[in-house]
């Protein structure tokens, strides 16, 4: 009666198997299908974002154009601004003289005047002597050149005004049409600067959701392929083991006479068979160690192929960003040849006494309201925000244990873990005043000289 229900046990459990199996196998087919899917879009979404990297480094390139446009036209606009003030000094100097002028000379036409409407004949009969009448004449007769000479100049002094005059109109004119510049090109590098931050979070994006997709498919794909595997395992187990017991039993009833040498030739027979079924699983854990080595060997040379791409990678931005520093029209601004993050004028140097009756650990610059501020070298932004007491700052890591502090800004344009190069503009400065930016530069941790540039040696430049 067992042996009834063995034989027949064991085809319904290779039927129930074989539906399963083929349904784990349309499913796992369904998802490899889906994540060959998933890998071309991989691939299309890297060579896109080779196109975007092309698209983010001219981007750099025209910022850092106009950034060195919009500080030319900030100086410019400083040097207008100061004409302006002389012409408007000049102005009101040579109207102040005018009017001290035209003063003097009213009162000396008045007397003159005066002295015309008296007749000869009355003159003689005026009470005074006839020296004090010749005298009379003698001053009248002085004055009347003087008073010539001076109206000419006078006529001098007003032309000379009227030319200061339209002087003056066509610098303000020259400065208007100076500010609009500036202020257009405030506004290009804002959009350029948007657009770059744009590119990056579409790309970004994107690159997380496939990333994110494609674990999910590889769980799905391992979990089917241990299913079907386990599936085929019971039922080659069930066969096996049908087998087995069928071949027993008919031993057992061939031999039944010959119980005694039956049981030991079953008993040689079993331990043969458990020897033969260790020396099977030897051979599977063998061969599972040895795929085992297989896989980690390939994943160890995919890992180090992926670390040479990246490491090629690296080198091309790195390439890149000197490209763009290089091919810069007009470098940033430098106090002692060191490069300096925004234009303006240098009011406290390093280890002078600053503001607040301190020791200054780095340089403070006094700058235009709305200036763009750039970094003065290419490295990874490290802090970008508000900090304590120094407002909107940010920290730049630079190459060879540099980093750069960069503090009392109006706006930051980028972020923690973003790359920049040279000259590429970062923030901007507050747009009202004239704000102070404060710079400071530090080498493995220990504050430097900014004057004496990167590259200074460890320890110097602490004066």
């Amino acid at each position: 009666m067992a042996t009834l229900l063995l034989s027949l046990s064991a085809p319904a459990l290779a039927q129930t198997a074989s539906p399963q199996t083929d349904a784990a196998g349309q499913a796992l087919k369904r998802v490899e299908q889906e994540l060959q899917t998933e890998k071309n879009r991989q691939k299309q979404l890297e060579r896109q974002s080779q196109t975007l990297d092309k698209e983010l480094n001219d981007l750099r390139g025209q910022l850092i154009g106009l950034a060195d446009q919009t500080r030319v036209q900030e100086r410019a606009l400083d040097e207008l601004e100061g004409t302006l003030a002389a012409l408007e000094t000049e102005e009101r100097s040579r109207a102040a003289t005018l009017d001290s002028e035209r003063g003097q000379i009213a009162g000396l036409l008045g007397a003159l005047q005066r002295l015309a409407r008296v007749p000869p004949e009355a003159a003689l009969a005026r009470p005074e002597g006839p020296v004090d009448t010749l005298r009379s004449a003698l001053l009248l007769r002085d004055t009347v050149p003087v008073l010539r000479a001076r109206a000419d100049a006078l006529t001098a002094a007003l032309t000379a005004l009227a030319e200061t005059r339209d002087s003056l109109v066509a610098q303000r004119a020259k400065a208007l049409a100076t500010r609009k510049g500036l202020s257009d090109k405030q506004a290009e590098m804002s959009r350029l600067v948007s657009r770059r931050e744009e590119l990056s979070r579409q790309t970004d994006a994107e690159r997380l959701q496939l990333s994110q997709r494609m674990g999910q498919l590889s769980g799905q794909a391992s979990d089917l392929r241990q299913l079907m595997d386990r599936i085929e395992a019971e039922r080659r187990a069930a066969a096996e083991a049908a087998a087995k017991r069928e071949a027993e039993q008919k031993e057992a009833e061939r031999k039944a006479a010959e119980k005694r040498l039956a049981e030991q030739r079953e008993a040689e027979r079993r331990l043969a068979a458990q020897k033969e079924a260790e020396r099977k699983d030897a051979e599977r854990k063998l061969a599972e160690l040895r795929a085992a080595e297989q896989k980690a060997a390939a994943l160890k040379a995919a890992e180090e192929q992926r670390a040479k791409d990246e490491a090629a990678k690296e080198a091309a931005r790195a390439a890149a960003e000197l490209a763009l520093a290089r091919k810069a029209p007009n470098g940033p601004p430098s106090v002692g040849g060191m490069p300096t993050p925004v234009g303006g004028r240098l009011t406290t140097r390093f280890g002078e006494t600053d503001r607040f009756g301190a020791t200054s650990r780095g340089v403070t610059i006094q700058t235009r309201a709305g200036a763009a501020v750039v970094a003065p070298q290419g490295g990874s932004i490290m802090f970008a925000g508000p900090f304590k007491g120094y407002g909107l700052i940010l920290i730049v890591e630079h190459s060879n244990g540099y980093h750069s502090l960069i503090a009392g800004l109006g706006r930051i344009d980028t972020a923690v873990g973003k790359k920049v190069a040279a000259g590429e503009p970062i923030a901007t400065m507050p747009t009202d005043g004239t704000p102070d930016l404060y710079f400071e530069l530090r080498r493995n941790g220990q504050p430097i000289n900014p004057q004496r540039g990167f590259g200074a040696p460890e320890g110097k430049g602490q004066g």
